[in-house]
């Protein structure tokens, strides 16, 4: 879950603690409740404001239990939220990763409901000048496709996405299985755009209506779906906190006009990310990589379906940007984060250290590469149950072209 700019407070009112047993020393919480020993949740309530949302608040929640033997199943999870902003917003999101009895299955959710507003920047990364509206080929007056828009554009938007994933354990930490993924926005409203011309005014084109109309979309509303074969190695030894292990995905989706996508296509995802531990004697002191790849392989994808930084599962990529502020026909994101506790002996609370960079193409203009957007911050960790190492992220990020902001989650950013 991705949190806002500005953000003013958040801090945990429940843990409840399903263990049976008495809080450990090094973790905290206000409340504890005794029921089946193998499930925990903690919940949040968040309160704050930024310029995209103004107030906002809601409440999250994460869930963390065993489906099968701790030694033999790892740790599942799901992550709740509600938000309501001043500005007549509304987000909802489910997401999920279960892992059945002795990993047989490893189920992976994805559902949203975004009743909202953002901002778009066009194709690619790099400054706004070296953004065309649109492609050359598609001229909607003199001159016009040639002109980058300097500012942001907003847009109004519904949404709703539903992605599950099933595999099946083929081997000790490998999987293979389909997933089902439907994303569809409607009531799209692009407030930059004027097509009125009865006074004489010139038109003004977006990049979102330049996009959808050379490609044959329809501005206001558009489907992507289809079917997935994924492959997936994970050794980690947790999904929402690891000390150790590694991680790689490799999903291709085929989007069809028989399953209710506006047009035939395809994206490929590519995901890697590993831990190297630093003191053997606190594995909470470690250096954490992530990086992925998302590429559109054949046909044409919906403008805002395409390829954006913060558009993971878990929405956590691009700390210090906003959530789409880089989008591309093919993108691809790398992280490092240095994350280390701030007791001797205790692991109550930890800090971390990070970097990231984005390269977005525009076919035509930009090529991946061309341009690195990079970021860069600082975090603190609130470990609220030792047990499933569940923790409380509060980051700082810093970015190109004026971006920063705070970043509050639950559960470790990747």
């Amino acid at each position: 879950m991705r949190k806002y700019w500005s953000l003013l407070f958040l801090i945990p009112f429940q843990v409840v603690n399903l263990f049976g047993q008495n809080p450990m020393p090094d973790t905290t919480a206000l409340s504890y409740t005794h029921f089946d020993p193998d499930f925990q949740l903690a919940a949040l309530p968040i309160i704050g404001s930024n310029p995209s949302t103004g107030f906002l608040f809601g409440a999250a929640g994460t869930a963390a239990w065993y489906m099968g033997p701790k030694q033999t199943t790892h740790l599942s999870s799901a992550q709740i939220s509600g938000l309501i902003t001043s500005k007549q917003q509304k987000i909802f999101s489910i997401k999920s990763n279960v892992f059945l009895k002795d990993d047989k299955w490893d189920l992976i959710g994805d559902w949203r409901l975004f009743f909202s507003s953002a901002p778009t920047y066009g194709l690619g990364t790099g400054p706004q000048s070296k953004k065309p509206v649109a492609n050359q080929s598609y001229e909607y007056a003199e001159g016009l496709f040639s002109e980058p828009i300097p500012t942001s554009q907003m847009m109004l938007f519904n949404y709703l996405r539903v992605h599950e994933i099933a595999m099946r354990k083929i081997r000790k930490s490998i999987y293979a299985g389909i997933g089902l993924h439907l994303d569809y926005h409607y009531q799209i409203k692009d407030n930059l755009l004027s097509l009125d011309t009865s006074n004489g005014a010139s038109p003004r084109i977006t990049s979102h209506y330049a996009y959808s109309t050379l490609n044959g979309f329809t501005a206001n509303n558009y489907f992507l779906s289809g079917l997935s074969l994924n492959g997936l190695f994970d050794s980690r030894d947790n999904a929402i906190n690891p000390y150790s292990g590694r991680y790689a995905l490799i999903s291709f989706r085929m989007n069809s006009n028989l399953m209710g996508s506006s047009k035939n296509s395809s994206l490929l995802w590519l995901e890697y990310r590993d831990y190297i531990h630093l003191n053997a004697a606190r594995p909470r002191h470690l250096i954490a990589f992530w990086t992925y790849g998302n590429f559109v392989t054949s046909g044409k994808v919906p403008y805002m379906d395409l390829p954006a930084v913060g558009w993971d599962q878990f929405g956590r990529s691009g700390r210090a940007y906003t959530q789409g502020r880089f989008r591309g026909n093919n993108l691809v994101y790398g992280e490092i984060e240095y994350r280390f506790p701030l007791q001797r002996e205790k692991d109550l609370l930890g800090g971390v250290v990070f970097v990231n960079a984005t390269t977005a193409s525009n076919t035509g203009y930009i090529k991946l590469f061309d341009y690195l957007d990079p970021a860069a911050g600082v975090g603190l960790r609130l470990m609220l149950k030792k047990d499933a190492r569940v923790n409380v992220t509060a980051d700082y990020g810093i970015g190109k072209y004026g971006a920063h902001g705070f970043f509050f989650n639950v559960n470790e950013t990747f």
